[in-house]
């Protein structure tokens, strides 16, 4: 364990404030040549892109920095309620463009690097993707935190640092290719370690009980394998406003690092096995579960994750407030972020009780009131279950406390509905079978006070579907916070020139007030603004055809529809559906019927899970589209098609901008929200898409006449089921039966037989849960509609500003805003300019 913190004798002159940092290029270029010499030691014979950037990061995070400890000592003094956001996953991207816009020094730090001969765009480009995520949930995550610190909200992000991410993707010969993604191979420059609140993690062992007159029921877990937490403090800076808050990931390191003895007798792996098992724990995001070594590893890290962060918020508490618990929930809210989080109610019950001495009712009231739950999945699959053997054997303690929870839980349900069994074992947190296993999201029902959905449909059907049960006992307790994203990151920093052109009509109000892009819908009606704004969209799919060309080869037309559908890969989310619908495209123009059509690029990017046959089939199926339709000369001026490798947050930033045909497809009623969908109407795109997860509220937002809807709605879906017969339907298509035709053919896989038949043979079968062949002929006539608006480029400029301008809805700052009004109920603090106005010994720097 590392040693207590000796900082509280350190001297006071050490600790005085110093004048603040210059903003303006010369000392921002001062300090980027003074770091470049002195703290990386450079000169002319190690010169490199790696350290030019070093230098411009630490430059900045001293700038940061002077705002970090302000902000947190600002929450000190005033002891404030504060937020802890537990997530598995942090897709925040590069932080150094993003740190310039919030820091108000982006044409700053430009002009400091052009006087030293450097350029910035080249720096950015240098950055790498922090590899802490793999989609929307990740994504997520790092918009909320951003929007807390523009909103001046004390909350704060806990993590994992994953040593690699979820994988770098390549694709050979059209088939998805997992490579490690050392995205810290140069380390990170924008992280603080702080070993000095480092927190010791139980695995494993026992538990002995023992009855005490004086003190009750004694409980003790001994003989544990144990790792340490160390924490890697990341800054996430507030848009201009001085505000700096914290998202704290917790790296996995042994309690011993080596084993001298076993070294000294040879046994070199044993003597630093310890070491490997403990840093496995933090050394990937999301180990493929198909394996019960993977299984029991993820369950590793959830608990490595919820017991570090629940760790580090008692300490501070203790601090602060000494071991009194009455008020603890009146000061600290935990939102999950999913069901992966779930066990931190287990683990916050059995702080209060073993290590803080609280009785049972005590805790429970304190861990109730301070816990709750967002859903992101209407998916059952997706809702983690751990078999009770595995689970008991990694956290003994924490089985005992479940199995306490859930008596009480169903003896409450049983006085509810008497004599229902049924529903007992509905709703029980153990679910009963050949193989017991915990259901981790009844776990955090039970235990929170509030369960979100992030879209109004979504929210609907967990209310009336898996957690119909929970909502008929306690509906107070769910509500709906449909998501948002950040809109400094996915317009303001993304697309320049779109962010020129609306400042200059409505100023810059709206970075903060999204709602303020409304005034921008007028401008509609100008046929200059229309022209420029098309102008603007047009450099932007330039950017994006760089992209493409460069990362897939294929050449995109910028006057071309630039048709996009980039997103995790799954087959809830259709990918197949679009796949169909180029083939058609692809068999049209082979016939010669070209009628109506408009020259299409088509772009596709996600991964797909490594264990996940049929989404890396899909990848296959399209990256043969794209070979064969490519290489066709008769085809290429009226369809192109790629598959971009190794989608992340920096290539959205790209796509977005530069898209204009955004395809939300998935089945009704099984997307939660989606936030791909927001980023793109953020820069104009117009939205082909089913009345599913956010899609019904932008359609509401944008209007109906800017929205492509297609597809049967959930509850028509769920009437057609039982005697649903897609074969038929393919028969009865002539569309549909010549692209199966196509298909069925091998014309795609003329030397792989027989390597597309699942694919096919899914979509066939009655019992295919995405009903792809069921909105097929919806979705064909839509995308002719596409086509027809598409051709008058007027009309199509009318429905691109009129998504932008109505996107306000969609801002992370209102889900933030309305997560605060109905369930954290924070106060908004604003750093104090000195910092010496609260801190008088370094005892009070925490964070």
């Amino acid at each position: 364990m590392p040693p207590e913190d000796p900082s509280t004798n350190l001297p006071q002159p050490l600790l005085d404030d110093i004048d603040d940092l210059g903003m303006n290029a010369a000392s921002l270029a001062a300090d980027i040549r003074r770091h470049f010499n002195h703290t990386l030691g450079c000169d002319k014979h190690s010169i490199s892109a790696h350290h030019v950037y070093q230098a411009v990061v630490i430059a900045l995070r001293d700038r940061l920095m002077e705002r970090w400890k302000r902000t947190h000592y600002s929450y000190q003094q005033q002891k404030c309620k504060r937020t802890y956001y537990l997530s598995m996953e942090w897709l925040m991207g590069r932080s150094l463009a993003n740190a310039m816009l919030n820091l108000g020094v982006t044409e700053a730090t430009a002009e400091a690097l052009r006087s030293l001969d450097l350029n910035l765009e080249e720096v950015i480009n240098f950055e790498r993707d922090a590899g802490l995520g793999n989609g929307g949930l990740g994504r997520l995550a790092a918009c909320f935190v951003d929007s807390c610190a523009t909103l001046q909200l004390p909350v704060m992000g806990h993590g994992i640092r994953y040593e690699y991410g979820i994988f770098r993707q390549t694709i050979k010969d059209g088939n998805q290719v997992e490579e490690p993604d050392h995205w810290l191979v140069h380390g990170n420059p924008w992280e603080l370690e702080r070993p000095e609140f480092g927190q010791r993690i139980k695995f494993g062992g026992r538990v002995e009980y023992a009855q005490s007159t004086e003190r009750g029921l004694q409980v003790r877990w001994v003989d544990t394998d144990d790792v340490h937490a160390i924490p890697y403090d990341l800054p996430v800076p507030g848009f201009q406003n001085g505000t700096v808050n914290t998202v704290r990931l917790w790296r996995a390191v042994p309690t011993e690092e080596f084993d001298l003895n076993k070294f000294s007798a040879g046994l070199y792996p044993e003597a630093v096995a310890e070491k490997t098992n403990a840093e496995n724990i933090t050394k990937v995001l999301y180990p493929n579960d198909a394996t019960e070594q993977g299984k029991v590893l993820r369950l590793r890290q959830q608990y490595f994750l919820a017991s570090a962060a629940l760790q580090d918020v008692m300490r501070r508490w203790v601090r602060d407030f000494g071991d009194d618990f009455t008020r603890f929930a009146d000061h600290s809210c935990f939102q999950l972020n999913d069901t992966h989080p779930a066990i931190a109610v287990a683990e916050l019950m059995r702080l209060l009780m073993d290590r803080h001495g609280l009785g049972w009712d005590a805790a429970w009231r304190i861990t109730h009131r301070c816990m709750a739950y967002t859903n992101h999945t209407l998916l059952p699959e997706a809702l983690e279950r751990w078999p009770i053997a595995v689970f008991g054997e990694m956290l003994p303690r924490l089985l005992d406390i479940i199995y306490e929870i859930n008596a009480r839980f169903l003896s409450d349900v049983a006085k509810r509905w008497p004599g229902d069994t049924g529903r007992q074992r509905r709703m029980s947190i153990i679910e009963e079978g050949e193989q017991k296993q915990i259901r981790m999201a009844h776990l955090a029902v039970v235990g929170s006070f509030s369960i979100n959905g992030v879209a109004k449909l979504h929210t609907q059907l967990l209310q009336q579907g898996i957690f119909s049960d929970f909502y008929q006992l306690w509906p107070e307790r769910f509500n709906n916070k449909t998501n948002g994203i950040t809109p400094r990151r996915f317009l303001a920093q993304c697309n320049r020139g779109v962010r020129e052109l609306i400042s200059e009509k409505i100023g810059t109000g709206w970075m903060t007030d999204l709602t303020g892009l409304s005034d921008i819908q007028p401008c509609a009606e100008d046929a200059e603004f229309r022209q420029r704004w098309l102008t603007a969209k047009k450099q932007n799919k330039e950017r994006l055809a760089a992209l493409v060309q460069t990362q897939c080869g294929v050449r995109f037309d910028p006057v071309a529809l630039f048709d996009v559908q980039v997103k995790r890969i799954h087959e809830y989310k259709r990918q197949t559906l679009n796949a169909l619908h180029v083939i058609h495209l692809y068999d049209r123009i082979k016939r010669g019927d070209t009628d109506g059509m408009v020259a299409r690029c088509v772009l596709f990017a996600g991964k797909a899970a490594p264990g996940y046959w049929m989404a890396k089939r899909i990848i296959k199926l399209i990256g043969n589209l794209a070979r064969v339709i490519n290489e066709d000369e008769s085809v290429n001026e009226l369809l192109k098609v790629a598959f971009l490798p190794d989608y992340s947050v920096s290539a959205m930033e790209t796509i977005a901008p530069g898209t204009d045909l955004s395809q939300q497809i998935s089945t009704a009623g099984t997307e939660a929200s989606g936030t791909g969908n927001m980023k793109l109407i953020f820069n104009g795109a117009v939205t082909i898409g089913t009345l599913d997860g956010a899609n019904i509220e932008i359609r509401d937002q944008v209007g109906t006449d800017n929205f492509f809807l297609f597809g049967y709605t959930a509850e028509q879906l769920a009437g057609l089921r039982g005697g649903y017969n897609p074969q038929l339907l393919i028969a009865q298509d002539e569309a549909l039966h010549r692209v199966f035709a196509l298909l069925e053919s091998g014309h795609f896989n003329q030397f792989e037989p027989g390597l597309f038949d699942a694919i096919t043979n899914s979509i066939k079968s009655p019992y295919d849960p995405w009903m792809v062949a069921a909105d097929f002929r919806s979705y064909i006539d839509a995308q002719n509609c596409v086509s027809d608006t598409y051709r008058d480029r007027d009309r199509w400029a009318r429905l691109s500003i009129a998504n932008t301008a109505h996107c306000g809805y969609f801002s992370s700052d209102r889900t933030i805003r309305e997560y605060n009004r109905d369930i954290w109920k924070l106060q908004p603090v604003s750093p104090l300019a000195s910092t010496w106005q609260v801190a008088t010994d370094q005892r009070d720097i925490d964070e």
